[in-house]
């Protein structure tokens, strides 16, 4: 029987590439607050309801960590992280690029900073649109 009996289940579909820069969140997994969710093909890292990190491991400028957080606190997160530049299509958010020779140090103590719930990094996510 090579197309399968009438009870079986559907064959699997295409599952898209494993973001390779998973690690960075494995700190987080043993935090109580932590959820993890796919967002516009990224992985994206909450802590206690709030929207903290997003890890994209795609074409530049989509190739790295996205610091969520406010404008106002951008200045104080860049002189702490000199790597860290305003993301060129989404510029509330601070972005980190893979390419940067200080990426693996930089980008775990952004999740440590994170993890220890600093005040500059997270923001409120915004209400699912209810679809039509």
């Amino acid at each position: 029987m090579g197309r399968g009996g009438l009870f079986d289940p559907p064959p699997r579909g295409k599952r898209g590439r494993e973001n390779g820069l998973l690690w960075l969140f494995e700190p987080l997994e043993a935090d109580a607050g932590y959820g993890r969710r796919r967002m516009f093909g990224c992985e994206a890292a909450y802590l206690d309801g709030l929207l903290c990190l997003v890890l994209s491991d795609r074409e530049p400028p989509w190739d790295g960590l996205l610091v969520c957080t406010d404008r106002t606190r951008h200045g104080a997160l860049q002189a702490e992280f000199p790597a860290l530049r305003m993301h060129p299509e989404l510029g509330k958010w601070l972005y980190l690029p893979q390419d940067d020779p200080l990426f693996e140090t930089q980008a775990a103590a952004l999740v440590r900073l994170a993890l220890a719930r600093d005040a500059r990094i997270g923001v409120a996510p915004q209400p699912r649109r209810l679809k039509r």
